[in-house]
């Protein structure tokens, strides 16, 4: 036993770096766990400056000198922040409150539609099965409209804390941006100056991470604006609403899209009945997650992660259940992550040992 475990750490933890990395990865996951809401702010401006700096890189290369190329950035971002603080995040709360106030009527305009089943398949469906069913629905939506009114109602001590959040994280982002290289230096005069495996994984972390949350930014804006105009000008009720959901499903693939088929359906139902801008509805919808995978995903992503789709559902389904919606989106980069350090680890151990 104790032959194997020498033989476990002469080959993957021989040198400095290594142990340093795994020191590192240990107190980041602890930190998150630990203390990742009072950290919220901070890493949540990270990611805009990380992101943001894709943008300062292509107009540096139009000529823009650094510092207006960071003034132009930052005024887009801090618009676009406003933007959705003032404007997108009230409307689409009021819709979904209203839809909220709908659901009784949904309820009963499923029940009716559902009670037709026992007639049409008598051997598949009783109706006490349908009657169990539409009970058991009820009082779970009634559960959730009453978490949404109690949110709204008890989260009201909460929002000095909100408005902090929402303070600092513009003012962060300001500063990562505009000391980025004394920041970068800071942190690099903490870590090894010879950091081989570091740097392979970083640069595979920053090829790929890069293109795929910027490429996810661009998706989600396009997706949502398209479904904002599919779902206006067929007439469905809550399309802001619908069609901020439809933006965020990308965030999820093969389950998101396919998620979102059910509100998008109910609704049109409820407006419309079975009739042919139901159908319309539910064939625009059906076209745009089409065109979204086939079309838009290669033109965005220059490369493709190079992930298995089992690897990617496990990862949105064990992020997500620890962080909730941030886990979801970011369950991608974390496990192209875990892929990149699994990845350089033996390449440096059998590099090692072939030069030795």
């Amino acid at each position: 036993m104790r032959k194997l475990l020498n033989d476990f750490t002469d080959r993957y933890f021989h040198d400095e770096e290594s142990i340093i990395l795994v020191f590192l990865l240990t107190i980041a996951l602890v930190a998150l766990l630990l203390f990742g809401s009072m950290l919220a702010p901070l890493i949540v401006a990270l990611i805009i400056a990380y992101l943001m700096q894709g943008l300062v890189a292509l107009l540096l290369k139009y000529g823009f000198t650094e510092r207006l190329a960071f003034i132009a950035v930052y005024v887009l971002f801090f618009g676009v922040f406003i933007t959705i603080l003032g404007f997108l995040l009230p409307q689409v709360w009021n819709q979904l409150r209203r839809m909220m106030d709908e659901l009784p009527n949904l309820l009963s305009q499923g029940q009716a539609l559902l009670l037709n089943l026992p007639e049409n398949y008598p051997s598949l469906f009783s109706e006490e099965q349908i009657n169990s069913f539409m009970d058991g629905l009820g009082g779970e939506v009634g559960s959730f409209g009453q978490a949404i009114l109690e949110y709204s109602l008890a989260s009201l001590p909460s929002v000095v804390a909100w408005v902090i959040f929402l303070v600092l994280v513009p003012i962060l982002v300001f500063f990562m941006m505009k000391d980025k290289h004394q920041l970068l230096d800071w942190v690099g005069n903490l870590l090894p100056r010879n950091r081989p495996l570091m740097s392979t994984i970083w640069r595979e972390m920053d090829q790929q991470i890069a293109n795929y949350i910027r490429g996810k930014f661009v998706e989600i804006i396009i997706v949502g604006s398209v479904a904002y105009l599919v779902f206006f000008f067929l007439g469905l009720n809550y399309a802001l609403l619908l069609s901020v959901i439809t933006g965020l499903s990308v965030m999820v693939p093969y389950i998101g899209a396919a998620a979102v088929n059910i509100p998008v359906a109910a609704i049109a139902y409820v407006q419309w009945g079975l009739g042919g801008e139901f159908w319309t509805v539910i064939v625009a919808y059906n076209i745009l997650q089409i065109l979204d995978g086939n079309v838009l995903v290669p033109i965005i992503f220059s490369e493709a992660v190079n992930l298995h789709p089992v690897a990617i559902i496990f990862a949105i389904l064990f992020f997500g259940g620890i962080w909730g919606l941030a886990g979801v989106f970011f369950a991608i980069p974390l496990a192209t992550l875990i892929q990149a350090i699994i990845n350089a680890w033996p390449s440096r151990v059998q590099s090692k040992s072939i030069t030795g």
